[in-house]
């Protein structure tokens, strides 16, 4: 599968993908195995403490992991993730989040994804695990 149906795939995910489209994220990269996103955090996404909520960052990280395991063409769906916050995410930061394949295989697959600020910091890391399904993805 090509790059070109990478992004054909990611494409009409995020076509369908109401709530990544409600967080702005950009798609920057769209390769098997691999996903490069932006977001701006904006006010209203913020937790009590005035930082951005934690769910925000999972949810951005969980949206890399879904873009580059699918798009290999298999509908793949996250059996585990977890993450760990390392700097607090303020209003206004634009963030950049790299998903990267650690494993595959017919059945699963393993990612890491890094979320970074504006200022080059690494403000969350991401672990997820996929189910590799049998259906293939038609994109048109």
């Amino acid at each position: 599968m090509s790059n070109d149906s990478a992004k054909n795939i990611v494409g009409k995910m995020m076509a369908e993908d109401k709530f990544s489209q409600w967080l702005g994220i950009e798609t920057m990269v769209e390769e098997k195995g691999r996903s490069v996103l932006k977001m701006k955090v904006r006010e209203e996404m913020v937790n009590g403490f005035g930082i951005a909520h934690g769910g925000i960052c999972f949810s951005f990280a969980d949206s890399a992991l879904a873009f580059a395991s699918n798009a290999y063409g298999r509908l793949s769906v996250a059996l585990e993730c977890s993450i760990s916050f390392a700097v607090a995410v303020n209003v206004n930061d634009e963030l950049v989040c790299e998903a990267r394949e650690l494993s595959l295989t017919n059945k699963t697959a393993t990612y890491h994804i890094e979320i970074s600020n504006q200022k080059n910091e690494k403000v969350a890391f991401f672990k997820g695990t996929v189910y590799r399904t049998s259906k293939e993805w038609s994109v048109k």
